[in-house]
């Protein structure tokens, strides 16, 4: 009983450890950094450059990286979204849009110059950004 007691205690405490240098526990959301590392969002179909943004209680990711010069499509995805963060802003564009509580939205931005171009949810209390390589 005394050996069952201590393997537990020191599984457990493995597994602590191994969460505290991980940086983050089982449900633990990506970085930014990882996001724009991995870039798995973004990706190109027919010539058209399709950036993926899942919309709920903000934006995931925050930052993408695209391409200059291809033409962009933001795909936001939502899924029982019912906050701010399903009404689309991007100013520099005149975009503002609702998009439905559940589904996929696209929204043509054209053939992005070199920079940033930023967005925010209704209420400007959730952004995201594109971060457009020359």
């Amino acid at each position: 009983m005394k050996t069952t007691t201590a393997l537990i205690i020191l599984f457990g405490l493995g597994l602590f450890t191994f969460f505290v240098f991980r940086g983050g526990g089982p449900n633990m959301q990506p970085t930014e950094s990882a996001s724009i590392s991995a870039n798995t969002n973004v990706s190109i179909v027919n010539g058209q450059q399709i950036v993926l943004i899942k919309a709920k209680g903000g934006y995931r990711p925050e930052v993408s990286e695209v391409k200059a010069g291809i033409p962009t499509v933001i795909r936001f995805e939502t899924k029982a979204t019912y906050d701010c963060s399903s009404i689309i802003r991007i100013p520099s564009l005149g975009i503002d849009q609702d998009l439905p509580a559940s589904g996929q939205t696209d929204v043509a931005v054209g053939s992005l110059s070199a920079g940033t171009l930023q967005g925010s949810c209704g209420m400007g209390m959730y952004r995201f950004t594109l971060n457009v390589k020359g």
